[in-house]
């Protein structure tokens, strides 16, 4: 998908209405045309990414940032949420939908119906040599 068909990125351009409640160099910050929640809201990155790895180290931190702002924000507003959610989906089999990279900042409320879900058989134990082995794995990918 091109920027000129990314419906975010036309958020961002101001090309198409949203509520937008946040805007600054890095990140837009408007409500979720399509709500978890009363209030759920997108932080995204200005700069057009399909997921996190094309997003800077600087502009990922500033997302979460701004996401927590937002979240303690709607904890003192009118929205009578009890807590919040911070949630970014990278890629489709993590349930990404639409591909600009975006964090979602979900409020919540007792007996809202959301929730995560975690898979049969999870608490597993696994043994300390397995876990060893993905921490390796992983560790000699990592690029800090």
């Amino acid at each position: 998908m091109s920027e000129a068909e990314c419906i975010f990125c036309l958020v961002i351009a101001r090309k198409v209405d949203a509520s937008i409640v946040y805007q600054d160099d890095r990140v837009t910050a408007f409500m979720d045309i399509q709500p978890l929640t009363e209030g759920h809201l997108l932080v995204v990155p200005n700069q057009h990414s399909p997921d996190l790895e094309g997003v800077s180290a600087e502009t990922a931190g500033w997302m979460a940032e701004i996401g927590r702002k937002l979240g303690l924000a709607m904890l003192e507003s009118d929205l009578g949420c009890k807590a919040f959610n911070l949630f970014l989906a990278n890629g489709e089999e993590a349930g990404q939908t639409v591909f600009h990279s975006h964090l979602h900042v979900i409020p919540r409320y007792p007996n809202d119906g959301f929730g995560v879900r975690f898979p049969p058989g999870f608490g597993r134990k696994v043994s300390r040599e397995e876990l060893d082995r993905q921490a390796e794995s992983i560790r000699v990918c990592l690029q800090v």
